[in-house]
């Protein structure tokens, strides 16, 4: 288990992004409201991970957007979003990618996030920096001022959205603008390229922010959960990051003027 390489999820990510469809030919389906959506896309591509990347660690386990799959009493766990920005994906949307993060130890070892219709591969192995199609990247050095911030509403749970609007426009107030793609994991590692500088969502889930957790960190970026610890690996998690942790701890404070308890 000790013998595995990136290269090798980076093999197996690229083989799984040629079951992306940009002609939209598969079918789509809502799940638990109607903003949230799969596509055959979706489920093939984590059928493919799932077999692929349990061949490379035979007694790993996995914890995956699709299908309610959770094995998690393993010492390697892969947290898998077979497509992240499922809703761009279904329009043909370049903004989706897919996002494998490895767990070693309840620690983030390795992270791969793959947007073929961007031409982007984010990689990252722990303590040893964070990489985009094979250049080093860095988080920028721009004062809260003068910060792009990547955000969302709560899509799946509207009842939030006063709390995550009176969150944005106050932040939005304090730094230089707002932006959003509908991938958190491309937000995510755009932040660690230093492309944007903030972010914040109400609630995410480990899949959607796990490999480009690592990325983030490698590239000198800070992130923690509405507590002020690290978001969780294994649950739902409120998000927030920046290029550095004071900005991550202004961003923090500003959450908890207008939300006092998380609403789940």
């Amino acid at each position: 288990m000790e013998e595995i390489k990136i290269e090798q999820i980076i093999d197996v990510v690229r083989e799984a992004a040629t079951l992306m469809d940009r002609s939209g030919g598969f079918e789509i389906r809502n799940k638990s409201v109607l903003e949230d959506l799969v596509t055959s896309s979706d489920v093939a591509i984590q059928h493919f991970l799932t077999e692929k990347l349990g061949t490379l660690l035979p007694s790993s386990g996995f914890l995956c957007e699709e299908e309610d799959l959770q094995d998690l009493n393993h010492r390697y766990i892969w947290i898998i979003d077979p497509i992240d920005g499922t809703a761009n994906y279904a329009r043909g949307n370049e903004n989706c990618c897919i996002s494998v993060g490895l767990v070693k130890d309840k620690e983030l070892f390795m992270g791969v996030v793959y947007s073929p219709w961007r031409g982007e591969l984010y990689t990252a192995v722990r303590g040893e920096g964070a990489f985009c199609n094979g250049k080093p990247i860095h988080v920028s050095d721009r004062p809260f001022e003068n910060g792009l911030l990547y955000t969302a509403m709560s899509t799946y749970h509207k009842e939030w959205s006063r709390y995550c609007s009176d969150v944005i426009f106050d932040l939005y107030n304090q730094s230089n603008d707002v932006r959003r793609t509908g991938s958190a994991a491309i937000e995510l590692c755009l932040l660690a390229s230093g492309y944007a500088d903030l972010y914040f969502e109400i609630r995410i889930m480990p899949w959607d922010y796990a490999a480009a957790s690592l990325i983030l960190k490698e590239a000198g970026g800070a992130a923690c959960s509405f507590d002020g610890d690290s978001p969780s690996l294994f649950r739902p998690s409120m998000y927030i990051a920046a290029n550095t942790r004071q900005n991550c701890d202004r961003i923090l404070q500003t959450v908890r003027r207008h939300i006092r308890q998380l609403p789940y």
